[in-house]
C-alpha cells in the first residue's frame, strides 16, 4: 500500500478532533463546589442541612409532637461533588441492566418524586410488587422501602438496583459499565480521590448523598407552624384541626413535622381486585403480628403522588381519607385476622371533615428543591428513561 501523505495528515486531524471532543464532553459533566440550597458548607468540606426546625425541641429526639418540634437526625454531611456524582448517577439508565432505566424512572420529578402508577415497571416491562414510595425527606428516615426492610439510604439504593424484577442489574455489570465509560472514572475520582476505581460503597455513597438533599420543609404549613399563620387559609386550618383531633387521630402517625412517625402500621388497606393480600413487613421481620403492615408514608407533597397505598389502588386523595372513615379492618379479606393498629378505628367523620383534611393536605406542597432533569447524562443515554422528556431550558451541571 502507497504511503499517501493527506491522507495520513486527515486521519491525525480526525484522531485529535476525537480526543478534543472527548476532554470537552468530560468537562461538562462537571462535579458542584458548593452545596444545594438549604445546605450549608462548612470548614470540613461537607454540606449540612439548615432549617428553622432546628431551633426547636423534640421528645426523646424522635422528631414528632406539635408545630414547633425539631427534626430527627438527618443524613447530611456528603461533600459538593458526592452530592453531584449522586445526581448524575440517579438521572442515569446506565444503572439498569438492560440500559433502559434510571432510578428517576420510578421517582419522577414531575411525580413527586414517585411514578404515578399503581405499580412500577420494572425491566422486565411487567409491573412490579408495590408502588413507588416518594423520596421527599428520606434522608429523615431510618426504614425504607414500602416494608422497612432496609435501615439506610444505602441499603435503600442497593436493593432497586439488583433486584431481576426493578432495575435488574448486577454488581459485576454495573462497575464494568461505570469502569468503561469515558466519564464516570473521572468524577468518581474527583467525587471519591482515595479510590482507585468506581466501587460499589462508592456508588451506594453518592446515591445516598443526592437523596439526602430531597428535603420539603418549606411549605404554606411550614411558614404558619413557624408562626405566620396568614399562610394558612381559615379553611386549612379547620382541616388542620380536624386532622390533628383526638376524632381524626390522623397526626398519631403522620406527626408533624415530618408528617410520619416512621413506624410501621396494620391498618387493612386492600388489595387490587383478585390480589391476594400482600403479607408486607411481616417477611423482612419475621413477626406474625406485622402481617399486612407497612411503613406509614410521609405526607409531604401527598398531593403529588396519586395513586396512593402500597398497592395503589386509591386514585385520589379523598378516597385515601374516606378509607379511614370506613371502620376498623372493614377491608380485611374474611379468611384473614389481622391485628389492627390502635389508632386505626370509626371516627365517624362528616363529608365536610374529610373535605377539610384534604384540602389541608394540599398546604403540605413544597418542591422548591425538586432537582432540575438534567438534559443529558454522562453515559450518553436519555436522561431518566427513554420516554420521559426533561425540559429544555435545564442544563448539564450536577448542582
Amino acid at each position: 500500500m502507497r504511503f499517501n501523505p493527506t491522507c495520513t495528515f486527515l486521519l491525525l486531524v480526525v484522531a485529535a478532533c476525537s480526543r478534543y471532543v472527548g476532554d470537552a464532553q468530560a468537562a461538562t459533566f462537571s462535579l458542584p463546589q458548593t452545596c444545594p440550597p438549604s445546605f450549608e458548607l462548612r470548614d470540613d468540606g461537607r454540606c449540612y442541612l439548615v432549617s428553622l426546625y432546628q431551633f426547636y425541641d423534640s421528645v426523646q429526639n424522635r422528631g414528632v409532637g406539635g408545630t414547633q418540634t425539631a427534626l430527627p437526625a438527618h443524613r447530611d454531611g456528603f461533600t459538593p461533588a458526592q452530592i453531584g456524582l449522586g445526581k448524575w448517577l440517579f438521572f442515569d439508565p446506565l444503572l439498569s441492566g438492560n440500559h433502559q432505566l434510571s432510578c428517576a424512572s420510578c421517582h419522577r420529578p414531575d411525580k413527586g418524586l414517585a411514578d404515578g402508577r399503581a405499580h412500577s415497571i420494572g425491566v422486565t416491562g411487567k409491573p412490579v410488587k408495590r408502588s413507588a414510595p416518594s423520596l421527599w425527606n428520606v434522608g429523615f428516615l431510618d426504614h425504607l422501602f414500602w416494608d422497612a426492610r432496609a435501615d439506610s439510604l444505602e441499603q435503600q439504593a442497593a436493593g432497586p438496583l439488583f433486584d431481576p424484577n426493578e432495575m435488574g442489574n448486577t454488581p459485576q455489570q454495573l462497575l464494568s459499565d461505570l469502569a468503561n465509560s469515558e466519564i464516570y472514572p473521572a468524577l468518581f475520582k474527583a467525587a471519591f480521590p482515595h479510590a482507585e476505581s468506581p466501587n460499589l460503597a462508592d456508588v451506594m455513597t453518592a446515591l445516598a448523598a443526592f437523596q439526602s438533599t430531597l428535603v420539603s420543609l418549606n411549605s404554606r404549613y411550614d411558614q404558619y407552624a413557624h408562626g405566620y399563620h396568614q399562610a394558612l387559609s381559615e379553611r386549612e386550618i379547620e382541616g388542620l384541626n380536624v386532622f390533628r383531633s383526638f376524632v381524626a387521630r390522623c397526626a398519631e402517625c403522620h406527626q408533624p413535622p415530618l408528617f410520619t412517625n416512621n413506624q410501621i402500621a396494620v391498618i387493612g388497606v386492600p388489595e387490587a381486585p383478585g390480589q391476594p393480600l400482600d403479607p408486607g413487613a411481616q417477611v423482612p421481620f419475621n413477626a406474625a403480628k406485622l402481617r399486612g403492615g407497612f411503613k406509614v408514608p410521609t405526607l409531604r407533597n401527598v398531593t403529588k403522588t396519586a395513586p396512593y397505598m402500597h398497592a395503589g389502588n386509591f386514585a385520589g386523595l379523598r378516597d385515601a381519607v374516606e378509607f379511614y372513615n370506613k371502620g376498623r379492618g372493614h377491608a380485611v379479606p374474611p379468611e384473614e385476622s389481622l391485628q389492627i393498629h390502635w389508632h386505626i378505628w370509626d371516627p365517624q367523620l362528616t363529608d365536610d371533615e374529610l373535605d377539610a383534611i384534604v384540602t389541608f393536605l394540599g398546604a403540605l406542597d413544597d418542591e422548591s428543591l425538586m432537582p432540575p432533569v438534567p438534559v443529558a447524562v454522562p453515559s450518553g443515554l436519555p436522561p431518566v428513561d427513554a420516554d420521559y422528556r426533561a425540559p429544555q431550558t435545564h442544563t448539564q451541571t450536577g448542582k
